[in-house]
């Protein structure tokens, strides 16, 4: 009697006993969980959205400003929507997501909850450039798209050498995340002192000018002040997608990573400029907005359940993070306030309990 060979079906490919989903020669693990949570976020994102557009002196439901959004609505609707309060929340959304996606960035590439813009002292050494720009050449008095690229290159500038500081003082070898964050926070507090000095030496009319935006605010937000961080949120964020791959490489250490044929150095120095680059133009456009780049990834990777920061959620839980809070600064409270204010509230406690818990990691 012939034996003949056992004919066995095929089964779907798996990643670590979970279905996988290929797209040609990419390849990915599905995971149905995160998916949700991201169609979640963006529609608490739209309705926080729709509901910042419609609240005002001239008040419009949800339905009303959608109605609008899809080319429907009177003249004075289509005036308040499209003219006066659509820009301030594009620009709170886009804002939310660049320092988002900065901050989980910069998380990953140290491996280090701490570390965020703002708390590197990037945010800072942006600010200083921009305020360089208002406060000594009273650039803030022109108007138009030019003056609004102008503060942009500024902050860009400021960022980016800000960052090659922080960088080269804490290489010893190898960077490694808390001696970056310790040398962050030493650069952030010379920044913040050599911002007091401009403002000490200058004009009050460019001061006042200065503070206000010094505290982050959308207040005034135009359309020549979306574009700039629109071009940062859709080119540098498809960057970081890419380079997400090699990211993902560069999580499980960095001899590992090279072994899968990722250059270390290179995939970092590309993603700390990325990631420098989205808060230093978000800093331009909004000013400094403190906490949400690093409280948006951590509540995004405990949302999704990731072992590291998520970047589309992060985006989303970035932007719902700033739309909502400009809509609390706006109508909730007595008198109007800058986001920035709000968001310092809701961050500083999120900041005490990382602190808690690394510290808690610390001592285990």
């Amino acid at each position: 009697m012939t034996a003949h060979p056992t004919v066995r079906s095929a089964a779907p490919p798996s990643v670590a006993g979970r279905p996988a989903f290929r797209l040609g020669p990419l390849s990915t693990v599905r995971r149905p969980a995160r998916v949700l949570v991201v169609l979640a976020l963006a529609i608490v994102l739209f309705l926080v959205f729709c509901l910042n557009v419609g609240r005002g002196d001239y008040p419009l439901s949800i339905p009303d400003v959608v109605n609008v959004l899809v080319g429907g609505g009177s003249r004075i609707e289509r005036f308040v929507v499209m003219d006066l309060r659509l820009p301030r929340a594009l620009t709170g959304a886009l804002v939310g997501a660049a320092l988002a996606v900065s901050g989980a960035l910069m998380q990953s590439i140290t491996r280090n909850s701490l570390a965020s813009p703002d708390i590197l002292g990037i945010t800072s050494g942006a600010s200083v450039a921009a305020i360089s720009l208002i406060v000594l050449s009273g650039t803030s008095t022109a108007v138009g798209l030019f003056a609004t690229l102008g503060v942009t290159l500024a902050a860009l500038v400021g960022g980016l050498l800000t960052a090659a500081l922080v960088y080269l003082l804490s290489w010893r070898g190898g960077v490694q995340g808390m001696r970056l964050v310790l040398v962050g926070i030493a650069i952030n507090a010379m920044m913040v002192a050599l911002i007091g000095w401009m403002l000490v030496n200058a004009d009050i009319t460019d001061v006042t000018r200065a503070q206000l935006w010094l505290t982050g605010t959308l207040s005034g937000a135009t359309w020549s002040q979306v574009w700039p961080v629109t071009a940062a949120v859709v080119l540098l964020g498809a960057g970081s997608v890419i380079m997400s791959f090699r990211l993902s490489a560069m999580r499980l250490g960095p001899d590992t990573a090279r072994s899968l044929g990722v250059d270390v150095q290179r995939s970092q120095a590309v993603l700390l400029v990325i990631s420098v680059a989205m808060a230093a133009i978000a800093t331009s456009v909004a000013g400094p907005i403190g906490f949400v780049a690093l409280a948006a990834p951590q509540i995004a990777l405990r949302l999704t359940r990731c072992a590291e920061p998520p970047l589309i959620a992060s985006a989303l839980t970035g932007a719902v993070t700033v739309v909502g809070s400009d809509l609390v600064a706006r109508t909730i409270l007595p008198v109007e306030l800058p986001v920035g204010i709000v968001t310092s509230v809701l961050g500083g406690p999120f900041l005490l309990y990382l602190l808690v818990r690394v510290n808690r990691k610390a001592t285990v």
